[in-house]
This record gives C-alpha cells, structure tokens and sequence, in this order.
C-alpha cells in the first residue's frame, strides 16, 4: 500500500468522523459548494446532491452508526490488519448510544417548545371568548404540546376529570417539564377562580426565557465543543501527514510491537481526554 493510498484512507476516515459528528450538514455544504456556480447549477452540483442523497438514504436505512464499518474496512485494508476492523465493529454500538443520546435531546428540546407554543395558544383562545376546556384542546391539537398524552388529558379537561393531575402525568416526558406549571395554573383557576389566560402568559414568558437562556448557553459552549471536535480529529491528522511523507504510520502502529503498545495507550488517552472534556462542557451546560 503506497504513501498515497494510506493519506486517501485516512483522509476518508476524517471524514466520516467529521460527518457522524455533525450528521445533518453535509446536505447543506453540498447546497453551499454548489452556490459557487453560475445559478447554483454548475456541473459539480448534481454530484454533490446526488452524492449526499446516496449517503444519507444509505445511513438513514441503517442508521448513521453503520458508517463506521466501512471507515473501518479502509483502515484495515490500507493497514493489512484486522484491528481496524475489529475497533469499527465496537464502535457502532458506542456511536448508535451517542446518536440516540442526541436524537432523544432533540425530541425533548421540540417538546419543550411545543409546551410554549401550547401556553401562548391557549390563552390567545380564552381572550377570544373560549371556554378553557375547549381553549386547551384546540391548544393541545394546533401545536402538538402535549405530545402522546393528548388522550387522557383531553378526556380529564372535557368530562370534568383530575385535568391537574393527567397533566402532572403527561409532564413526565422529557421536555414537558412545563405541563406542571400549566397544572398548577389550571388548579389555581378552578380552585380559586383566578385568571387562566394572565396565569399562561407568566407561564408562557418564564419557559420562554428558560429555553432563550439554553440556546444562549448552548451558543456560548459551541466553541469549546468544536475544539473538542478538533482534538478528537488531530490523531487522524497525524496520521495522514505520516503516510504522506512516507513514514507508513499504519505499518508501525500495526505490525510491531512497539506500535501496538504506542496505539494502546494513545487510544486510552484519547478516550480519557474526550470523557474529561465532554464532562467539563457538560458540567458547565448542566450549572
């Protein structure tokens, strides 16, 4: 396997960890090469966009985790060793639990939003002259805040039910942490014949600024995670300008003793230097 071929394979594999990393954006960065040609239709568009379907009909089908065989495969290919192969078959469980991970905060981030959205409707309902049972589930149906649990909650708030606790149960979800205000809204206007609608909007403008506090603290964190991101990346790097100048990086690391005690550690230390910072930054999102 020549310098050249070696520097492709590890190019590839930067690759498709840059990819797993950010899923979603390559469509946008084909759209965005594109945009350099005349009418963003030059003649390297319809590959790029057809390239990028491929890819992500292809993840999609098996998920985005598979990727890491195929990287794999071209290490041990480049390398002539199985270790490579047998590293990407360990880490598709470990990148399927990481993109679950995220898929889940994505879930309950829109939930969230839909609790807002939910709050803001249902009082714009009760100042037109709605009733609040029928003001909440016309909410509930526009804006999808309450998830899968419209069912009970519907029921409760119709038919004279415990509508309170129904949606103390639905708020169970993740992001719906909200329903609970809405809750103790609605039991404070039954109860004590307090105002529904004036309740929602001290809801709504609370949650409101929970979520714009989050986003601007995510915003704040995002450069300590792309340099996170770029530590992780520098080893492949390494490796690449290695086999570029012909110092057969794989062969080392692979076939000798001395490369395998070198590739051990080094990996434990990137793991060890990935969880350290990741639970930094976390630790900072979760304060």
């Amino acid at each position: 396997m020549s310098a050249a071929q070696c520097a492709w394979a590890a190019a590839l594999c930067a690759g498709c960890a840059v990819w797993l990393a950010g899923a979603g954006r390559s469509r946008r960065r084909a759209r965005a090469l594109s945009a350099g040609f005349p009418g963003g239709s030059g003649p390297a568009a319809p590959a790029l966009e057809r390239a990028t379907g491929w890819l992500r009909r292809g993840a999609g089908a098996l998920g985005r985790e598979w990727l890491c065989l195929p990287a794999a495969v071209l290490v041990a290919v480049a390398g002539a060793s199985v270790l490579p192969l047998v590293a990407g078959v360990c880490a598709v469980p470990l990148v399927r639990r990481r993109l679950g991970a995220r898929a889940r905060r994505r879930a309950a981030e829109r939930r969230g939003d839909a609790v807002v959205a939910l709050c803001g409707t249902t009082a714009g309902e009760l100042r037109a002259g709605a009733q609040p049972a029928r003001a909440l589930t016309d909410a509930a149906v526009a804006t999808g805040g309450l998830g899968g649990d419209e069912g009970p909650v519907v029921a409760a708030v119709r038919f004279g039910g415990d509508a309170p606790g129904a949606l103390r149960r639905a708020a169970r979800a993740p992001g719906a942490d909200g329903l609970v205000g809405l809750a103790a809204c609605w039991q404070v206007a039954v109860d004590g014949g307090a105002g529904l609608a004036a309740g929602l909007d001290r809801l709504e403008d609370a949650l409101r600024a929970e979520s714009e506090q989050r986003l601007s603290l995510r915003a704040q964190l995002a450069g300590a995670w792309s340099t996170v991101g770029v530590l992780a990346l520098l080893p492949l790097v390494g490796l690449a300008l290695g086999a570029a100048m012909g110092a057969h990086p794989l062969r080392v690391l692979l076939h000798t003793p001395a490369g395998l005690t070198c590739l051990a550690v080094g990996a434990l230390l990137e793991a060890t230097g990935l969880w350290w910072a990741g639970r930094i930054v976390k630790a900072a999102e979760a304060a």
